[in-house]
């Protein structure tokens, strides 16, 4: 039996296990099947890579993407190494493990169709990413070779990030694109989203919203509210489990945008 699984804190959901079991039923893939790992340290990783002989691939969520780095052999230079983050890992059959961003692809591909359905191109944008996670490192990266211009908004200041109390009317007014990385408004606490004023937020905006679940955050709520256009992460989860689903099942892996 060929094991797959998702690693993470806290594990409420899975978009992952639904999606996978569902596509061992529809595509009649037999002896594989996807479980969920929940870990409230990263300590327990190496103990089930031990213990799950049959585990060929792991996803790795919220709060660990960046940490896990640390825990793996390898790691993909053209993904996971510049971004910082991992969102797959791919286990051997001599046990070694490494690791890959996904994140990226999805979330590059996602926004590229997204934004030519609106008869519209990424290097018409100025971007803000809010959050500065593992997420938002894999954002900042596609959007760097997309030659999209960014500026990265945090809860807490740093050499590459502002805080939200310094979102000026003109900085909303010109980053037309929005992107929210961090997971408020994921259900269950629905109620929460990013703290913008979403009054500066008007018809020529594009927010897009990495959450999916549910599929109309309250981000994605408030800027349609004033005439933005929204996107929610659905597209970019299925783009990148597809491409994980390559890396765990290629014998050679090769990275291709």
């Amino acid at each position: 039996m060929n094991l797959y699984g998702l690693i993470g804190y806290p594990l409420t959901h899975s978009f992952s296990k639904r999606y996978f079991t569902d596509k061992f039923t529809r595509e009649k893939i037999r002896e594989s099947s996807y479980e969920l790992f929940e870990m409230k340290s990263l300590d327990e990783l190496p103990a089930l890579l031990k213990k799950k002989s049959g585990l060929r691939g792991l996803n790795v969520t919220i709060p660990y993407k960046k940490d896990v780095i640390a825990y793996l052999d390898d790691l993909d230079d053209s993904s996971a190494e510049r971004i910082g983050a991992v969102n797959t890992i791919k286990i051997y059959a001599d046990g070694s493990t490494k690791g890959f961003n996904t994140d990226y692809y999805g979330f590059r591909q996602s926004l590229v169709e997204w934004l030519d359905r609106r008869g519209e191109t990424c290097s018409n944008f100025q971007a803000l990413i809010l959050g500065n996670g593992g997420a938002a490192k894999a954002v900042q990266v596609a959007l760097q070779d997309l030659h999209v211009e960014y500026l990265t908004v945090s809860r807490q200041k740093s050499d590459d990030s502002i805080l939200y109390e310094a979102l000026t009317e003109d900085i909303l007014k010109s980053h037309l694109l929005i992107i929210n990385t961090t997971p408020l408004g994921t259900f269950p606490k629905t109620e929460e989203c990013p703290p913008v004023n979403y009054d500066w937020i008007g018809k020529g905006h594009f927010l897009y919203d990495l959450v999916y679940n549910p599929a109309e955050t309250l981000f994605l709520k408030n800027g349609a509210a004033h005439g933005a256009v929204v996107q929610n992460g659905l597209k970019m989860l299925e783009l990148q489990a597809e491409k994980a689903w390559e890396i765990w099942t290629t014998e050679e892996n090769i990275w291709s945008v």
